[in-house]
């Protein structure tokens, strides 16, 4: 199958609809199938070789956030010239209400179109004051996949239709045996050690630091050998400033890590910690933890709930209880046995995440979109956009 898939967002910055789009692709050609992405991009990037650029992003406040992103004349030449050249079986677009290609593709396209929706935004201001524009691209839309059961709610109630839910993938082998970081995650010895890690803006609110920080403050009195590992943006001296100064030499701050260390950092800790409070449609650092065969601790968000398998592959503690945390913390690295059980369930729940099999259900979808289209070709009164 010659399949075409558009990434909105700019790959040069990292970001989950990126991973997610790069991830895909990949799986796809492991089973066989002819990819091409197109994404913005600057010309000089080092981009893998079933990318092309359509140049330069540029930043637009969206969604609460800055996206980088394509869009107007020159981007709608390019599109329509990467459609011509792919003569795809399937064009699969990212974020399509997103004012960037993967617009400008759904208005280009001649052929069945594959949605993907990642997020659970309702309406934006971008959104509102371009209706007419949003209903026609969802009109030209074949088939929808939701990665959560939140944002198919969204297209349900918000968007006139359906979605099949197809969570985001988790490519296993590349977090499943790497090594640890030099010195981690060391002794974990009942009553005295163990390692804890993090990964996010320990600033955002709703990532929930700070309840881990005070779970690690009350536990680490009496377990001497309690570490913290943590990664991920934000200055360095605030995050210590945090901390009693007596603790801050067990607290280690990696910054913003690749995706290569990212996986090391997660084989690097006894527990990974998801103390989120809310605003989560999925999950994602929880697959990636489980896939590096490490145990998780999460709060107990619907969305953790349905990654975790309602608890049997992971530790739930109820929302914003530091003391709770604590308890499941300390229960945990004192009883070896329950936390190999919990990986092990762990093992089995993220292999249905591994892109290969999530890949073969996105084939499913792009399956049933070329039987809907049944060969036909849209008409073109959007043949005049750039």
């Amino acid at each position: 199958m010659r399949i075409g898939i558009v990434c909105p967002y700019s790959f040069d910055v990292p970001g989950g609809v990126q991973n997610h789009v790069m991830d895909l692709a990949e799986a796809l050609l492991g089973l066989g199938h002819e990819v091409s992405v197109l994404a913005p991009a600057d010309e000089d990037s080092a981009l893998p070789p079933y990318v092309v650029s359509a140049g330069r992003a540029v930043p637009l406040p969206y969604n609460g956030s800055v996206a980088r992103i394509a869009f107007g004349p020159v981007s709608t030449a390019r599109v329509r010239r990467w459609i011509t050249r792919g003569e795809f079986d399937v064009l699969h677009v990212h974020e399509p209400l997103t004012p960037s290609l993967s617009m400008l593709a759904v208005l280009c396209a001649r052929g069945p179109v594959v949605a993907t929706f990642h997020t659970a935004m309702t309406r934006s201001r971008v959104m509102s004051a371009a209706q007419g524009v949003l209903q026609i691209v969802l009109e030209r839309i074949t088939a929808r996949i939701a990665v959560s059961a939140l944002a198919r709610k969204v297209q349900v109630e918000h968007m006139d239709g359906g979605a099949v839910e197809i969570p985001n993938g988790v490519a296993v082998a590349k977090f499943a045996g790497v090594p640890p970081l030099p010195g981690w995650p060391g002794e974990c010895a009942p009553g005295t050690g163990g390692t804890l890690g993090f990964l996010g803006r320990f600033t955002e609110p709703r990532k929930g630091f700070p309840i881990l920080r005070d779970a690690f403050v009350a536990l680490a009195p009496h377990r001497p050998g309690l570490r913290l590992l943590v990664a991920g943006p934000g200055d360095a001296d605030e995050l210590y400033g945090r901390f009693p100064a007596g603790l801050r030499d067990r607290v280690t701050f990696l910054g913003l890590v690749s995706e290569a260390d990212k996986a090391r950092m997660l084989r690097s800790v006894h527990l990974y910690v998801a103390p989120n409070t809310g605003g989560e449609s999925f999950g994602m650092i929880l697959t990636e933890a489980l896939a590096a065969g490490t145990t998780v601790v999460a709060s107990d968000l619907d969305a953790f709930r349905r990654v975790l398998d309602g608890g049997r592959a992971g530790r739930l503690f109820p929302t914003g209880d530091a003391a709770a945390l604590g308890a499941a913390l300390s229960e945990l690295l004192d009883d070896d046995g329950r936390r190999a059980g919990l990986t092990a369930c762990g093992d089995q729940v993220v292999a249905n995440f591994d892109w290969p099999v999530v890949a073969r259900r996105v084939l499913e979808v792009y399956a049933a979109a070329i039987e809907a289209t049944d060969g036909r070709v849209m008409d073109q009164e959007w043949a005049g956009l750039g």
